[in-house]
């Protein structure tokens, strides 16, 4: 099938759904998966929150990769079928609307837009702490690195506003940035991981059992497995650019699941090496040590003789953030389109528009850009934020599966898309679901006084916990200053969501959606096979 053929097919298969190709199809196999790849970001994460999980289980916070990879690999499989049946921009809000109807849908959508604009602050978040220390290695600046600082806060501000100006020039332009930041992303964590393994290894092959004065009990593996939790999510950003992929029902699917694996073993690689170079397992435990403080004790460096080492890491670093702030606005950008075009929001008319020149919703890029610089009105660091995101996610992750889980009693799919669970398809489904609720309940604990409940005040402290040294969460009124930070996110998101619900958007026309007649019947004859796990 030529390109144009090609191009129209996916144009016509769209309004089937009900929408115009308004978006431009500029992205292939590799920007689909690079985009995904992007959002995960293994050496964003990583270098986020490494601290915490060193601090609670030692060398052994290893083995939270591939316990969190697998797990999130199987709510991706049926991501990637549901994806497979709906190409169109919105994710989890677009699965639950066509599987679950259209309050379970909104509800979705509600919470996952609130988890896009938390993990695009994070992120943005994570970028100072890596590009200060490498602006002032180079230039001999002074910048104040302190989390919290005022310096952090600018830089994180002047990302978001430089990523939202790149949305809003179109997803061909992201798309090339993209492209060249996750090649030198893999590329530079697989060529420092072989240098430190190689040249600084302190610990041997073994320190991925060595705990060294962590505890490692069920209690702490929870607490430390939040790096992991917080890295591998966001593979579904390959489905909710859909509309903007050429043949999405085979590549979207193949790019959701290639961008877990690709994040898992990049991630690997590079956490067994940091570990390896490890001088002190015991320091680096007690100390809260990052990745930057291991390599810079690994190789000498120091902030007036800093290494060529610690240098060329903190580039790459500094780049695979910046790289994955952009894709997770994308994502962010597109869900608010997706629903604003259903009008599913409030200025719904504003962000549903696209651009006839620059083919983007620049409404939606706009109003995502300024949600998403809340967070840094009172900011105190990049701890709470990340773990706030990632629960927010896990959250709208389980009511997407529950739609789905709900449709599959029904006996959907009546048919196979290109890419199919088959017979397997309730079993992978019910598995995310499980794995998700629990998690949420890790997301959930409070800070206490237990060991390792004292952890959880980096991850879920209440206002009157929230001192780290750089400045508190605001402060509220009375009792709401002793809710834990998750607890009370989520009652507000909810609280505002029901008010707008029941005030304003059950009252406005709704038309429910069909899905396209060749996802009741059949699908259309191609020149390859279905993708499925059962004959």
């Amino acid at each position: 099938m030529s390109m144009s053929d090609q191009a129209q097919q996916d144009a016509e298969h769209l309004e089937k759904f009900g929408y115009k190709q308004e978006l431009k199809r500029e992205l292939g196999t590799f920007s689909s998966f690079a985009i995904a790849f992007s959002y995960i970001s293994p050496s964003t994460g990583i270098f986020a929150l490494f601290y915490l999980g060193i601090a609670a289980l030692g060398g052994v916070m290893w083995w939270t990769w591939p316990f969190v990879a697998i797990m999130q690999f199987i709510v991706a499989l049926n991501f990637a079928e549901l994806s497979s049946h709906f190409p169109v921009a919105g994710s989890v809000y677009q699965w639950t609307k066509y599987l679950s109807g259209r309050t379970h849908a909104w509800f979705t959508g509600w919470f996952y837009l609130f988890a896009g604009i938390l993990t695009v602050a994070s992120v943005c978040a994570t970028l100072p702490i890596a590009l200060l220390p490498l602006l002032n290695q180079v230039f001999g600046w002074h910048l104040n690195t302190t989390l919290g600082s005022s310096d952090q806060r600018t830089c994180a501000l002047i990302t978001l506003l430089l990523i939202t100006v790149l949305n809003i020039y179109g997803v061909k332009l992201v798309a090339i940035v993209n492209n060249t930041g996750v090649f030198f992303e893999i590329l530079g964590m697989v060529v420092l991981a072989i240098i430190l393994a190689a040249v600084h290894n302190n610990q041997g092959i073994g320190v991925i059992t060595k705990s060294d004065g962590a505890s490692v009990t069920l209690p702490f593996f929870l607490v430390g497995i939040f790096m992991s939790a917080y890295v591998i999510y966001g593979f579904d950003t390959a489905s909710t650019l859909a509309e903007e992929t050429k043949d999405p029902r085979r590549e979207a699917p193949k790019a959701v699941l290639a961008s877990v694996i690709g994040a898992f073993v990049i991630g690997a690689i590079f956490l067994w090496a940091v570990l390896m170079a490890i001088p002190n397992l015991h320091e680096a435990v007690t100390g809260f040590f990052s990745p930057v403080a291991i390599i810079d004790a690994a190789t000498g460096s120091t902030a007036n003789n800093p290494s060529l080492f610690s240098t060329i890491y903190l580039l790459v670093v500094s780049l695979a953030i910046f790289v994955c702030c952009m894709a997770i606005l994308t994502s962010t950008i597109r869900l608010t389109f997706g629903m604003s075009r259903d009008d599913q929001l409030p200025g719904s008319k504003f962000m549903s528009k696209v651009s006839p020149r620059l083919h983007t919703p620049v409404g939606a890029c706009i109003v995502a850009g300024l949600l998403s610089a809340i967070p840094f009105i009172q900011f105190a660091g990049v701890t709470v934020i990340a773990v706030a995101a990632t629960a927010t996610i896990y959250l709208s992750y389980v009511l997407g599966n529950l739609g789905s889980m709900r449709a599959r009693l029904r006996g959907w799919p009546r048919t196979r898309a290109p890419f199919s669970l088959g017979r397997w398809g309730k079993l992978v489904n019910v598995i995310a679901i499980v794995y998700g609720v629990l998690m949420y309940i890790n997301f959930l604990w409070p800070a206490g006084d237990s060991p390792a409940a004292q952890l959880r005040v980096f991850t879920n402290p209440s206002a009157n916990q929230s001192d780290y040294g750089t400045g508190q969460l605001v402060h509220f009124v009375g009792f709401l200053n002793d809710i834990s930070l998750i607890e009370l996110l989520t009652g507000v998101v909810l609280i505002v969501g029901v008010i707008y619900w029941f005030a304003v958007q059950r009252n406005k026309p709704w038309t429910p959606p069909t899905q396209p007649e060749e996802d009741l019947t059949g699908i259309a004859p191609t020149a390859s096979p279905p993708m499925h796990l059962d004959g």
